[in-house]
């Protein structure tokens, strides 16, 4: 459990803050939190005591708050400073020294990691004033969650609105990531579904979302890890801190795998990758529905998984997991699939049963590898991610595989 204090200052997004909060809490993190007076005006202090159970700082010279002072208290025993929303006028005290108030002179007393979400009007923003400050906070190393693109409060619409607490609090866990997971560890993860094109309107694919990918490479970031994601057409949102490629059909998602997979030490591959594609590939234009009965020839797509586990040989490096999504004997399938692959891990489940396979936010799985099964009952996409990297890790002791220099 780390100690954060969350910063508040005075914008009308500072209501998120509450959000963040409790995101914090559960993460299972220590929250302090300290407001502006100004952020005072906008949401009262008692929400934050609500939810913290801790003491909210508003005022510097509040009677009893230099007993100890305070502000130097705070600092010496927190692993986050994190100010959100945070206003053009506490970046400019930030970037330039002054310490006016009790937030601007706790920053200036921490030694630990700070990070702001900056939030305010999109001519503000753009001030030179303003980009002069947060570029001197940013080569002071301070981390910036980088605001977002809509409506604001003012009735402009642009760049200036505070980042959604998810991302606040996942760039937060960035910074928080616990020691020994997998820092130091890079992921090739493929999600999502390939559209195999039939001409400029039709196309082969499935019913794959992506959710599984995202989700283990959301969790994947939080443990520190640098996490590659190849993924088939989406409408998920690019998980902070991943680094991805779009690609539509098997053969992009064969390439870009293929330029990836040496930087990596575990490729998982949970994308449901078409094995068929059209052999004479996408047809221009429209094909016409002239007869009542159309045929469609058809060519095997490549293997992705199964030529890694080829091309690896004997070596322990890259960890191969593969994803058997079946209708009946999923348990016998998926050890077909460890042994001819020569992967190590397969995810296997039954889209059968309600609450799994594609389309929900839950799923059922078994683990399986060549020498044990575990079963893991209806949870979470990103519950289930975090039991298939817990198993990962545990690969990395067994194999003994050495990490990327």
């Amino acid at each position: 459990m780390a100690s954060v204090i969350l910063g508040i200052t005075g914008g009308i997004s500072s209501y998120k803050s509450v959000e963040v909060a409790r995101k914090l809490q559960q993460n299972g993190h220590q929250v302090n939190v300290v407001m502006t007076k100004a952020a005072c005006q906008f949401v009262g202090p008692l929400t934050f005591e609500a939810i913290t159970q801790r003491r909210v700082v508003t005022d510097q010279f509040e009677p009893g708050l230099n007993t100890d002072i305070e502000h130097i208290s705070l600092s010496s025993n927190t692993d986050l400073l994190l100010v959100a929303p945070a206003t053009a006028n506490m970046i400019g005290k930030f970037a330039n020294g002054i310490a006016d108030d009790f937030l601007s002179s706790l920053y200036l007393a921490t030694t630990a990691p700070t990070m702001i979400a900056p939030a305010m009007n999109t001519k503000m923003l753009a001030h030179r004033a303003v980009k002069t400050n947060l570029t001197k906070l940013i080569e002071r190393g301070v981390h910036i969650v980088e605001p977002g693109e809509g409506y604001l409060a003012c009735g402009w619409v642009g760049k200036g609105r505070l980042a959604e607490p998810d991302e606040i609090v996942l760039a937060a866990q960035q910074v928080l990531r616990p020691v020994g997971s997998l820092v130091g560890r890079s992921l090739l993860i493929t999600a999502g579904p390939t559209y195999e094109d039939l001409d400029s309107v039709r196309y082969l694919g499935n019913r794959s979302t992506g959710r599984m990918g995202f989700a283990l490479s959301t969790e994947a970031v939080k443990r520190g890890a640098r996490v590659m994601l190849v993924a088939g057409p989406s409408d998920l949102k690019t998980p902070i801190g991943v680094e991805i490629a779009n690609v539509r059909s098997a053969s992009e998602m064969h390439a870009a795998v293929n330029e990836r997979v040496s930087e990596a030490d575990v490729v998982i591959m949970a994308a449901a990758v078409a094995d068929y594609t059209p052999t004479e590939g996408c047809l221009p234009g429209k094909i016409q529905k002239d007869n009542d009965l159309m045929m469609l020839d058809l060519s095997r797509t490549t293997d992705i998984l199964a030529e890694l586990g080829s091309r690896r040989g004997n070596s322990s490096r890259p960890v191969l997991v593969g994803f058997s999504a079946q209708t009946n004997n999923q348990i016998e399938q998926a050890r077909n699939k460890l042994k001819a692959k020569k992967i190590d891990l397969v995810v296997a489940n039954d889209i059968t049963q309600p609450g799994a396979g594609f389309a929900v936010e839950t799923n059922i799985a078994t683990l399986v590898t060549e020498k044990d099964t575990e079963e893991i009952p209806k949870t979470t996409k990103l519950e289930l991610a975090g039991r298939i990297l817990d198993h990962i890790e545990t690969m990395f002791l067994v194999k003994k595989v050495p990490a990327q220099s």
